[in-house]
């Protein structure tokens, strides 16, 4: 690796893998002292950016702000593609390794100008059970561990922004219980201090004058504009950390000896404890973390900041983070996070990383503006590989009905990564369990097994074909797999309707072991008629009927059933305006069903809808199906083991 005479199409040094291959710690650490890493200026003179369009973030990242967008925004885009997967094991199929292998094939490979677009790892999963995403073997983003761990600190910026509106919520209750109107008002707006530009916004709301003076408001006007008057019960709005915490998912607070508040029941002692349940989510299922991935600029984050609605009132009055007064700070907090960041892969292609929501509990992509960012920058000969999150029912799924809803870009290709241990598992294999050892139905060929498992597959084929993309299948090769078992991998993708499938080895090889990927995605590509692409359902539908539109198109579900909660939330979505937003269902990854041991291709099963909360300010709505957590728990023997 430290002949640097032979180049590559992009000019850097070619890669040359070790056999066997090393770790991925291993072998980040050996590009980089071996190789180098391409410095980060060397880097924007290779992707185009002039010397002010780049922020550094010490030597091996740096920040890229919205204008190098903006000035080139008569620029055509490049070819769109977007990397998902089948229904994965809990040791994942390769999705990220795929989407930078294949960046580094049409790149390093093939000349083409490149951008690869992922997600920002969460700290959960890296010291939890499924380890990082910078990629994996000879197809990854160096350094690894600084890809992996704090990035640029944009999670902690979401972790702060949300529990900052948290503690807005509690502290604005504990005050308007203890206090009259008159004594609210007073408190929010001293003597000879003017409104706030936020407090503008609820003046607005309330079909108040914004230009008068707090002095010239109606007694009526004050009250209504002081007190939320929010009802507890109501409250969907949880705090969040970046770890993996099962003990947190349900807390009581306001526990301490000074919050409490006067009983004016008559009744009992003379002041009462002012607590309440409550609980965390993991930071990369809050809505700020989707608002951010959806939004386009720093106003439309501030809008959407503003917009999320966190409970209601007594009298059925949404209550949002404007009323609250915070979220002009929210914003403040999260303005360098808006910009993505730049790092590069092993054959030294480039790569964007923004944002980080779960597609589980959240959206699962990366984010919007990373992705425009990169479309432009190659020009319309050149190529943006984005990712979906998880198995293509809810990564891919949410990726065109709510990204692309919202951004407006038409993805020309669908890659689905499958693997053949995978397969097997849905074909009826043994339980593939993280920590330990593969049975041997793994490890020795079996092409009717994987045959068999192969219809999950066909199913994600079937699904992408409905938004009116051409698919490719990525068959991602481990070393146990034998040529008959890809083959059978292949035919049944191409019977499903796949544009093309074909297997790639870029996690032994890099970029010349997804060559042939590349090749078929450019086809795909050139294929693609933009014309054909649409969305699953109309947002006008009630919500309950978009619901079960993916249900029984996307999971094959028979149906849906909604629980009493969830019945009486629609209502209240719908009666408040909110019915028009599309739907981001959180569900297990494991399975198209609610039920993780479900493999294969489900049937006869229906879909339970516990709860549906409003991500307003991001703008979808999010039913909860199942038993799913929005914060997961650690396993006997967490990822931390190995971090030393």
């Amino acid at each position: 690796m430290s002949d640097e005479t032979e180049t590559n199409a992009l000019g850097q040094p070619k890669l040359r893998p070790k056999v066997p291959v090393p770790s991925d710690i291993q072998v980040s650490h050996d590009i980089v002292k071996e190789v180098g890493l391409l410095p980060m200026a060397d880097l924007a003179k290779q992707i185009g950016l002039e010397d002010d369009e780049m922020i550094p973030w010490g030597i091996a990242k740096a920040k890229i702000p919205l204008s190098v967008r903006d000035r080139r925004k008569d620029q055509p885009d490049g070819n769109y593609v977007v990397v998902t997967g089948i229904n994965p094991t809990p040791l994942g199929e390769g999705k990220s390794t795929t989407t930078i292998g294949l960046s580094q094939a049409i790149g390093a490979v093939l000349g083409k100008p490149i951008f690869a677009c992922i997600r920002q790892p969460s700290q959960g999963p890296t010291f939890g059970i499924k380890g990082g995403a910078a990629g994996g073997g000879y197809s990854q983003v160096v350094p690894m561990e600084e890809f992996n761990l704090h990035l640029t600190g944009d999670i902690h910026a979401v972790t702060a922004s949300n529990n900052l509106l948290a503690a807005a919520i509690e502290s604005r209750m504990f005050h308007e219980v203890s206090q009259t109107d008159e004594a609210l008002f007073r408190r929010l707006c001293p003597d000879g201090k003017p409104f706030a530009a936020v407090m503008k916004r609820r003046l607005v709301k309330l079909g108040i004058d914004p230009e008068k003076a707090p002095s010239e408001l109606t007694p009526e006007e004050a009250s209504a504009f002081a007190r939320l008057d929010i009802d507890p019960s109501t409250i969907t709005w949880q705090r969040v950390l970046d770890t993996c915490d099962r003990h947190l998912r349900r807390v009581t607070i306001g526990q301490g000896p000074t919050e409490t508040v006067k009983n004016r029941t008559g009744e009992g002692p003379a002041r009462l404890q002012h607590d309440r349940q409550a609980g965390f989510d993991i930071t990369v299922a809050s809505e700020v973390m989707a608002v951010l991935a959806l939004s386009k600029d720093l106003a439309d984050l501030r809008e959407r900041l503003g917009n999320m609605v966190v409970a209601y009132s007594h009298k059925r009055k949404p209550i949002t983070a404007d009323d609250l007064g915070c979220s002009g700070a929210m914003a403040v907090l999260m303005r360098e996070a808006l910009a993505p960041t730049l790092m590069q892969s092993v054959e030294r292609t480039p790569v964007l990383v923004h944002t980080g929501p779960f597609a589980n509990i959240a959206t699962g992509n990366s984010s919007i503006v990373a992705d425009e960012i990169a479309l432009k920058l190659v020009g319309k000969d050149g190529f943006v590989v984005t990712e979906a999150g998880f198995g293509a029912d809810i990564g891919m799924e949410k990726f065109f009905n709510i990204k692309c809803r919202y951004s407006g870009l038409k993805p020309k290709c669908a890659v689905i990564v499958a693997t053949v241990r995978a397969l097997k598992m849905h074909g009826g294999g043994p339980p593939v369990k993280a920590g330990k050892p593969l049975s041997k139905e793994y490890l020795e060929e079996d092409v009717a097994l994987v045959t068999k498992g192969a219809a999950n597959l066909a199913k994600h084929v079937e699904n992408a074909k409905k938004f009116g993309v051409n698919v490719v299948v990525a068959v991602n090769k481990f070393k146990t797999d034998t040529e008959a078992e890809i083959e059978a991998v292949k035919k049944v993708a191409i019977e499903a309707g796949a544009f093309d499938a074909v297997m790639s080895n870029h996690w032994a090889l890099g970029g010349e072991g997804a060559a042939d990927l590349a090749a078929a995605v450019e086809r795909a590509c050139k294929a693609n008629d933009e014309a054909n692409f649409k969305f699953l359902y109309e947002l006008k539908l009630p919500i309950s009927e978009k619901i079960e539109i993916i249900s029984k198109e996307i999971y094959g579900a028979d149906g849906v059933d909604f629980s009493e909660l969830a019945e009486k939330q629609m209502k209240q979505y719908t009666e408040a305006g909110f019915g028009d937003l599309p739907i981001c269902i959180a569900k297990t990854q494991y399975s198209f069903s609610c039920d993780p041991a479900a493999k294969g291709v489900p049937t006869g099963h229906r879909i339970t809808v516990r709860e549906i909360r409003g991500c307003v300010g991001a703008g979808f709505l999010y039913p909860i199906c199942g038993d799913i957590m929005t914060i997961p728990g650690l396993p006997t023997r967490p990822g931390f083991y190995d971090v030393d």
